[in-house]
């Protein structure tokens, strides 16, 4: 067992202990049924969650429960170098060594012979060269080439629409970005009555992409934006239902009218708090 002092803690002993845990709880023989079933893609959903979950718990701003949110997103990436291990792929040292290897040649101003004495600018410039190379070491010709498929829907969008601005398929600025929400605005509102719903979807997905793209254009990450308005929406809507259990009731048991009422009165405290 580890010590119950965490400043008297080793990493690397911790480290080690959590591969071993998991190799226990792999063994055919002896491990956990549940975890011996697994594979890769089973794990996926879990891997993406608890990374979610982490950046849950920074957006609350709750420190305390950060530590375990990232020991949960560490055993994901224990789980699948064990599963790799077995399969005699790789391991959980070739994991490390392969960020520790990428993160050094990645900075060669720190790691290196080039100079620190550069615009925010030129790092910019300098870490899509470096990638660029990375890439072209992985057979990536295409522009759009390794971005991940299981990106969050806004995030892809997002990257997707800075690789191909950095090869200058770009609108030049926000007022033009706003022009075509306006197009693609109306396009939704006649599709609406006249386009089946495949037709229909893809009208949303086109307004949903100038979205992200208006949020890039502004310096606005959309995928945090709407995790922002997602927990605003949230608090308000418990406002209301708070409201209404003092008088206990429900929200099925008030109008819209009522609720519209109580929404304002939640939205006018927090600007009040502000």
């Amino acid at each position: 067992m580890a010590e119950s002092n965490p400043a008297s803690r080793d990493a690397a002993r911790e480290v080690t202990r959590l591969i071993e845990i998991m190799a226990m709880l792999r063994d055919p023989d002896k491990g956990c049924p549940w975890d011996i079933e697994q594979n890769f893609a089973s794990i996926a959903p879990y891997t993406i969650e608890e990374a979610h979950e982490v950046a849950d718990v920074i957006e609350r701003k709750a420190w305390s429960e950060l530590p375990g949110e990232l020991g949960d997103l560490l055993l994901q990436v224990v789980f699948h170098a064990q599963m790799a291990d077995e399969a005699e792929m790789f391991d959980f040292a070739d994991c490390a060594a392969a960020i520790s290897d990428k993160l050094v040649f990645r900075h060669p101003h720190v790691f290196g012979d080039e100079s620190r004495d550069k615009s925010a600018e030129q790092q910019i410039k300098d870490w899509e060269a470096i990638k660029a190379v990375e890439r072209a070491n992985k057979a990536e010709r295409g522009t759009l080439d390794g971005v991940a498929m299981g990106l969050p829907a806004l995030t892809r969008a997002l990257k997707l629409q800075n690789r191909a601005a950095r090869v200058g398929f770009d609108w030049p600025d926000a007022a033009n970005v706003l022009d075509k929400i306006t197009e693609e605005t109306a396009e939704l509102v006649e599709a609406r009555d006249k386009l089946d719903h495949t037709a229909l979807e893809e009208e949303f997905g086109d307004l949903l992409f100038v979205m992200a793209n208006l949020g890039r254009h502004l310096n606005l990450d959309p995928e945090l934006a709407l995790r922002r308005a997602n927990a605003k929406f949230t608090r308000r809507f418990q406002a209301i239902e708070a409201a209404l259990a003092a008088d206990g009731r429900k929200p099925e048991d008030s109008d819209l009218a009522e609720m519209d009422r109580l929404w304002d009165q939640a939205k006018l405290r927090e600007k009040a708090r502000a």
